[in-house]
């Protein structure tokens, strides 16, 4: 009875009356939380509870139970909360980070290599040869299932939650390389996390970034030029996503340099902290 598709099961976690369809219906609005985490050789999906989470039995974009297994938060590993066949990362999406700079017409989007991603407490690694090396707190998009030229008014259908990123940029390689291969995507250049979440209003919430207890950035996704529905949508109607594919939606403000035993935490209120150290090769 509880083996739903992944945009039912938010409904199904939160308790709330399923429609035709699969899309939740309630008179108010609910919030879920997951984790992708790991407990000794076993890698799994689980729901937040309190300080605890229960761990799913099954994929969490695709289908899955909730399982009577549960584990304190602090006694497990947390992983980066998907596994995306693509990363899109928007460029100036707040007017606070172009300057002088036109906003854009439509959304401006870049790739970074899955393999930049890294979870929470892991190190952002500075690669040799790199310098001006700095921070970029955002708000992450999770897609929830396959979408493909999806109007703006159902982009959220398929959005399963949000969590937080750190779009980390090498500025000299941003500034001179022909492409951003490698100023956006080095690998760690991607902290992601620590859980998704569900059932926030995700046009309106607070994204701080603190380096080393100072908070450098801080500005709602309110801002933002482009809403997420809005992203999905134009995203949507020129690469099909497909569930656990994640957007970075853009940065706001001055950023500065980061170095070596640096801590860079992003908050994204009612998401959570992702926190990471700094470090060398």
């Amino acid at each position: 009875m509880y083996r739903l598709k992944s945009m039912a099961a938010v409904a199904l976690a939160c308790g709330v009356l399923l429609s035709v369809g699969g899309r939740a219906e309630t008179a108010e609005k609910q919030v879920a939380q997951y984790v992708r985490f790991q407990v000794a050789d076993t890698v799994a999906y689980g729901i937040v509870e309190g300080d605890r989470v229960r761990r799913l039995d099954g994929d969490l974009f695709g289908q899955w139970k909730p399982t009577g297994t549960t584990h304190q938060l602090s006694d497990v590993k947390l992983l980066v909360p998907a596994q995306p066949s693509k990363v899109l990362a928007a460029a100036h999406n707040y007017r606070s980070h172009g300057g002088d700079t036109a906003p854009p017409e439509v959304p401006q989007f870049f790739y970074k290599p899955p393999s930049c991603l890294i979870a929470q407490a892991e190190p952002i690694v500075i690669p040799e040869g790199a310098t001006n090396v700095q921070y970029e707190a955002e708000l992450v998009i999770v897609i929830g299932r396959r979408a493909r030229n999806v109007p703006e008014a159902r982009a959220l259908d398929y959005v399963l939650g949000v969590t937080c990123g750190n779009d980390v940029s090498a500025r000299d390689w941003q500034k001179n390389d022909t492409q951003w291969w490698r100023a956006k995507g080095s690998d760690t250049f991607g902290p992601c996390g620590p859980r998704i979440v569900a059932g926030l209003d995700y046009d309106d919430l607070l994204v701080q970034l603190r380096q080393n207890g100072e908070v450098k950035q801080q500005e709602r996704t309110s801002q933002m030029i482009f809403n997420v529905s809005q992203m999905v949508s134009f995203a949507s109607r020129h690469c099909t996503l497909e569930a656990g594919d994640l957007i970075f939606t853009g940065t706001s403000g001055q950023t500065t340099n980061i170095a070596p035993g640096d801590v860079i935490e992003v908050e994204v209120e009612g998401v959570g902290v992702l926190k990471n150290p700094v470090a060398v090769p």
